[in-house]
């Protein structure tokens, strides 16, 4: 692909992620948009990652960001886990950017295997090498989710923690889990950021919801239990409507569970949109919005209710980020991981009017504040 002289002049970015926005809609893939965009006024930014686009370039340009195929698409969980086959296959395509200029790489540290071989390639090319870390899994996530496997895992994850020279960490929670667990310095706080100017812009959807769900449909975003609440929820409000927003590994157990607790005229099924403003539209029509995972970097998705004005219902775990975003009686409500304890916080919340304190707490967030704060980190 040719560039242009003003490109070829600019600082060179090179960010390392398997899976990237719109392709695959997530907190950290938005994240990655977003900042990447931004940066692409200041610096030639480049992202390598699966190829997700159809058609048989490898290489394409979308939003003043060029987007690198290094490998082939590979699907990124096997049955309800994140896959092995495919963290193991990405990591090895790293070796690619050997043959790529840079002057700056971040890779995402999620698969860990990555680093390994990224380290290499910036000892090579004498380049930092920096990470952003979403979340910090540690020995007893690991065991518990791989079995005695987990033990393997987690020894990647403790390797990996050290190969970055700066990392730069999503939340407090994550910073402090990574000093506390694996003692590692030269650890940047950045959040995430919301557009809450473009949000504001956004119509409501002409469905509307009273609760609703958007979210990876895996194991530890308990769902589940947002299903049995709804069914409790139903006693008081009988023509009560949830929306589910989401794709993954549990979708067809959380249908059988609707249908089993005859809430199928009262839980709608949708798949993620194409355009992320459609999703702010739902939020928009909607009036609560409960989040119940147990395990997030940050919750980008809380702020992003926030700003469509829904006060969020999440829930009281050690390992969820997302609760440290609520502040009780201002934005939303933090409770117990149960049916009964989210059906009584969303029916307070269902009984009253969102008051603006929950549009006035996200104001402090801005994507563009974020990404001068990661430019920052890159010049140091």
């Amino acid at each position: 692909m040719k560039r242009t002289v003003n490109q070829s002049k600019l600082p060179r970015i090179a960010f390392v992620s398997d899976a990237i926005y719109p392709y695959n809609k997530g907190g950290k893939e938005k994240r990655l948009f977003e900042i990447s965009t931004r940066l692409s006024s200041s610096h030639d930014v480049h992202i390598y990652c699966m190829k997700w686009w159809a058609g048989e370039e490898l290489v394409k340009v979308e939003n003043g960001v060029t987007l690198h195929a290094i490998s082939p698409l590979y699907p990124l969980y096997s049955s309800e886990r994140r896959s092995i086959k495919e963290a193991v296959l990405f990591s090895l395509h790293c070796f690619k950017l050997l043959r790529e200029d840079f002057d700056i790489l971040d890779a995402d540290h999620m698969p860990h295997l990555v680093l390994f071989p990224l380290k290499i390639v910036c000892l090579i090319k004498r380049k930092k090498l920096f990470a952003t870390w979403h979340e910090v899994w540690g020995r007893h996530y690991w065991t518990k989710y791989m079995g005695i496997t987990g033990n393997i895992a987690y020894l990647i994850e403790y390797v990996s923690v050290r190969l970055p020279d700066t990392i730069i960490s999503i939340s407090d929670h994550t910073t402090e889990m990574l000093k506390k667990e694996f003692n590692r310095k030269n650890v940047v706080t950045i959040p995430l950021g919301i557009d809450l100017e473009g949000i504001v812009k956004v119509k409501p959807s002409t469905k509307k919801s009273d609760i609703i769900f958007a979210g990876r449909l895996l194991s530890h975003k308990n769902v589940d239990v947002l299903i049995k609440s709804v069914a409790l929820l139903k006693k008081d409000f009988p023509n009560i409507s949830c929306f589910i927003i989401g794709e993954g590994p549990e979708r067809k157990k959380l249908e059988k569970l609707s249908l089993e607790l005859e809430l199928t005229k009262n839980i709608f099924f949708f798949d993620f949109f194409h355009h992320h403003d459609d999703l702010y539209g739902f939020l928009k029509s909607s009036k609560v919005f409960v989040f119940p995972s147990t395990r997030e970097g940050f919750g980008l998705i809380v702020l992003e209710a926030n700003a469509c004005n829904l006060p969020v219902i999440v829930v009281d775990h050690k390992n969820n980020a997302s609760r440290f975003l609520v502040q009780e009686e201002k934005n939303g409500s933090i409770v117990k991981l149960s049916e009964e304890d989210i059906y009584m916080s969303a029916k307070m919340l269902l009984s009253r009017h969102t008051n603006n304190e929950v549009l006035h707490y996200v104001s402090k967030y801005s994507w563009s504040i974020i990404t001068d704060q990661v430019r920052g980190v890159f010049k140091t």
